[in-house]
């Protein structure tokens, strides 16, 4: 496989990362409503949202936010020509970020590694807009 197809499976990854955020979310609140500690009308609202699920919820939004850039950021490589090796390690390495940042999310929930996770993928994401950006300027 060419490195540059290659940039498709930290894509896939990450999408995986999102839909097993979904299930679990979804598990968590079919959960709470068989424990009675909330109804199925709880969830228009997620405000009063039992912690576990909330938790849930609010790791799968965020996977709708940075990994946006994330995204175009990968198929931009791949249109034009930069998703090279080191794309590929460097989308890696934003999937494993992300994917840290999640579990962290949704077990401890400790907001400082939270916090360092995310930079830590921000920071990943910069390199991967770098690189694209010294494609361009280079080709």
């Amino acid at each position: 496989m060419t490195p540059s197809l290659a940039i498709f499976w930290p894509i896939l990854g990450q999408v995986l990362l999102t839909y097993a955020i979904y299930v679990l979310m979804s598990r968590r609140r079919m959960s709470a409503i068989k424990a009675g500690k909330a109804r199925a009308s709880d969830f228009k609202v997620p405000s009063v949202e039992p912690e576990p699920s909330a938790t849930a919820a609010r790791a799968l939004v965020n996977q709708f936010e940075l990994p946006v850039l994330f995204y175009a950021a990968c198929l931009s490589l791949y249109v034009t020509g930069g998703a090279g090796t080191v794309a590929v390690v460097v989308a890696w390495a934003f999937v494993a970020a992300r994917a840290v940042h999640a579990y962290v999310h949704v077990t401890s929930n400790t907001v400082m590694l939270r916090r360092r996770l995310f930079i830590a993928s921000l920071a990943v994401n910069c390199v991967q807009w770098l690189l694209l950006a010294v494609h361009i300027a280079t080709a």
